[in-house]
C-alpha cells in the first residue's frame, strides 16, 4: 500500500497498540485531535482514552510520567510536539531514562519510545525546526533513530517498540507528507543500528540521514555521479562497519546533514573515518550541513538548510580534489 510518513507511523502505532495492551500513547493533543500533524489520528477513538492519553502542556511531566509507566511494566510512547520543546524534558531523559539499566545493574529497564518531529523546511519558527539528534546521541543509554522515508519509519518504529531500552525517535517534519512509498500493511521490523546502502557506487561515498536523503538522491541522479549513498538511519548506535566499507571502496567521503555543522553527527562520522580509513582516502572528508547558528526566521531558512545546489557544488569539489 502507498503511504506517506504520517500514515506509515500511524499504522505502526495502530499495530503496536493492537499487539499489546501494555502500549500506551501520551502527549499534547495526541488523542481527540490526533496530534499537531495528525500522526495519531483516530487512535483514541479506536483504543480509548486510557490507551491514548491527552496530557497537559508539560514536556518534563509527559516524559517523567512515561518513565514511571515504563518502570511499572507498561511500554509508553510519549509524543513531544516539536523537538525544540523537548529540551524541557532533557533532564528526565538524561538523568533517569538513560541510566536506569546501569543504575540498577540491569534489574530495571525503561522500555519507551519518545517521538518528536525534527528539522525545518516548513516555514515554522525556530523551536519548531530544531535538529537535536547529536545531544541525545552523546548520552549513553539512549538510542537515537531518524528515518528518511515511510517504509523505514514504520519498520524502525515497530522495532523500537519491541526494545527494552529508551529510544528517541526523530521524525523529519519536512517529509511527513512529501512523498509516498510502498509500505506493507502487516507488521515488519527494520533493524536498528544497521545503515542502508541506498545506491552502490565507486567514485565517492555520501553518508546522510533523515531529511537530507532525498535531496542527495536527487542530486546524484541529476548529475549522474557514480556515488554510493549510505543512509545511516540510526545516529546512535552508528553502523560504523557499513560506513567504513563504503569509504574504503570509494576513497572519498561526504557527510550531509541538516543540523548545525559544528560538533554534529557528521563530525563523529568523519572522526571514525579518519581513525579507521585514513589511508584509503584520496581526499579530505567533506561535510555539508547547516550553519552553527540559531535556526533563522522562515524567510531565511532556505539559506540555512543544505540544498541541492550546495550538495552538487560539494560533490564537484570533492571529485576534483
Amino acid at each position: 500500500m502507498q503511504m506517506n510518513m504520517v500514515s506509515a507511523i500511524n499504522n505502526a502505532l495502530d499495530i503496536a497498540l493492537r499487539e499489546s495492551n501494555d502500549v500506551v500513547l501520551l502527549g499534547e493533543d495526541v488523542g481527540k485531535d490526533g496530534g499537531v500533524f495528525r500522526v495519531t489520528e483516530g487512535l483514541q477513538a479506536k483504543y480509548g482514552e486510557d490507551r491514548v492519553i491527552d496530557t497537559p502542556l508539560a514536556e518534563s511531566g509527559i516524559t517523567g510520567t512515561a518513565i514511571g509507566m515504563a518502570l511499572a511494566g507498561l511500554h509508553p510512547i510519549p509524543e513531544i510536539q516539536f523537538a525544540g520543546f523537548m529540551y524541557l524534558a532533557f533532564d528526565q531523559l538524561v538523568s533517569h531514562a538513560a541510566r536506569f539499566r546501569s543504575r540498577t545493574r540491569g534489574t530495571l529497564t525503561v522500555p519507551m519510545v519518545v517521538r518528536t518531529p525534527v528539522g525545518g523546511g516548513v516555514r515554522a519558527l525556530e523551536h519548531h525546526s530544531e535538529n537535536p539528534e547529536v545531544l541525545y546521541s552523546h548520552i549513553g543509554g539512549l538510542i537515537v533513530v531518524e528515518p528518511s522515508g515511510p517504509y523505514d519509519a514504520k519498520g524502525l518504529l515497530l522495532r523500537a517498540v519491541h526494545m527494552q531500552d529508551p529510544v528517541v525517535f526523530l521524525e523529519p517534519t519536512r517529509i511527513y507528507r512529501l512523498f509516498r512509498e510502498e509500505v506493507p500493511d502487516d507488521a515488519y521490523e527494520v533493524e536498528i543500528g544497521k545503515a542502508n546502502v541506498l545506491r552502490s557506487g565507486s567514485a565517492l561515498s555520501i553518508i546522510t540521514y533523515g531529511t537530507m536523503v532525498q535531496p542527495v538522491k536527487n542530486v546524484v541522479e541529476k548529475k549522474r555521479v557514480d556515488a554510493e549513498i549510505v543512509d545511516i538511519r540510526t545516529i546512535n548506535p552508528l553502523d560504523e562497519a557499513t560506513v567504513l566499507a563504503s569509504v574504503k571502496k570509494t576513497g572519498r567521503a561526504m557527510i550531509v546533514y541538516e543540523a548545525p555543522l559544528s560538533f554534529g553527527a557528521g563530525a563523529e562520522v568523519a572522526a571514525r573515518i579518519a581513525e579507521k580509513a585514513l589511508y584509503e582516502l584520496q581526499a579530505p572528508v567533506m561535510r555539508v550541513a547547516g550553519p552553527s547558528l540559531p535556526y533563522p526566521f522562515p524567510a531565511y531558512e532556505n539559506f540555512a538548510t543544505p540544498n541541492e545546489k550546495r550538495i552538487g557544488d560539494a560533490i564537484d569539489k570533492l571529485l576534483s580534489a
